[in-house]
């Protein structure tokens, strides 16, 4: 790796040391001879080349005015990014400010250009289109480009038994009796749980591991509360800036959470399949 380094960056590694969070791939900190510090992301053997993808949507979150770390070098199977400060979890009101504000980039309609990553998995996210396309957009996106494929990789993997992927199916086919038929499409991290969140002297300092397409701004919040990483001073500055539909906690929270739980079924089984079954029986599926 460290030649690769040098070629992509014009600089000698000095000191390359791993990180955590290498769950998808691995991170290693590096210190260059210039006196750069960068992270290097590469894929796991075996795994899903990601490095091409997270540098494009690195570079959308950038020019949408989003802090993330700059990309620094990209080719296949390598991404090379700024290392960014990371002291702790920046306080709420300023993380309200950064997320507020990236939800306030919008297009006309959901998904995104081209397919992205949630957690190294294939996110695709081309309009919901021609029969499969109710009168209301928004809850056929979220049933056919979220929660099905997650739930057909989880069965795929044999952490998903086949009676409960009936049931998502079954769901996901009703969502438009609780999700919005046309939010406005803003811009999604998509991933946006606390580990995903950098903070520096109370300030957000970056917002790494996207998984970025349009969609309801509502996705974002649900997986803030996911892992317990947000509460009342987050949501009261943030609907300072954008006020929440009334049955956010109440429904549509949990509906949303079913995406990253699915894949968490997936990758990790155990209780995660638990937790959904308690989401299930609470929509009647």
């Amino acid at each position: 790796m460290r030649e690769r380094l040098a070629a992509l960056t014009g600089a000698a590694v000095t000191a390359l040391a791993p990180l955590s969070g290498g769950d998808i791939g691995l991170v290693h900190r590096v210190r260059l001879d210039d006196g750069r510090t960068v992270v290097a992301k590469t894929a796991k053997p075996g795994g899903r080349d990601t490095a091409e993808v997270e540098a494009a949507m690195l570079r959308h979150m950038a020019a949408a005015g989003v802090p993330v770390p700059g990309v620094v070098a990209v080719e296949p199977g390598l991404l090379v990014i700024d290392a960014v400060a990371d002291q702790g979890a920046p306080d709420a009101a300023d993380l309200a400010r950064v997320v507020a504000a990236m939800h306030g980039v919008e297009r006309a309609d959901y998904g995104f250009d081209a397919a992205t990553v949630f957690a190294g998995e294939r996110q695709d996210n081309r309009p919901v289109t021609g029969v499969a396309a109710p009168a209301a957009p928004w809850p056929a996106f979220f049933a056919e480009r979220r929660l099905r494929p997650m739930a057909h990789l989880a069965h795929d993997a044999g952490r998903l038994d086949r009676a409960t992927l009936a049931r998502v199916e079954a769901l996901a086919g009703r969502l438009d009796r609780w999700l919005p038929a046309r939010p406005p499409a803003v811009l999604l991290h998509g991933d946006l749980w606390a580990g995903n969140v950098l903070g520096d002297r109370g300030r957000v300092s970056a917002l790494v591991d996207p998984a970025i397409y349009y969609g309801h701004g509502e996705v974002d919040l649900a997986m803030l509360t996911l892992f317990g990483g947000v509460g009342r001073d987050f949501f009261a500055a943030y609907g300072a800036r954008r006020p929440l539909d009334p049955g956010f906690f109440e429904v549509r929270r949990d509906l949303y959470n079913l995406y990253p739980l699915l894949f968490h079924v997936k990758a990790f089984g155990g209780g995660y399949a638990g937790q959904v079954g308690a989401i299930l029986d609470r929509f009647g599926a």
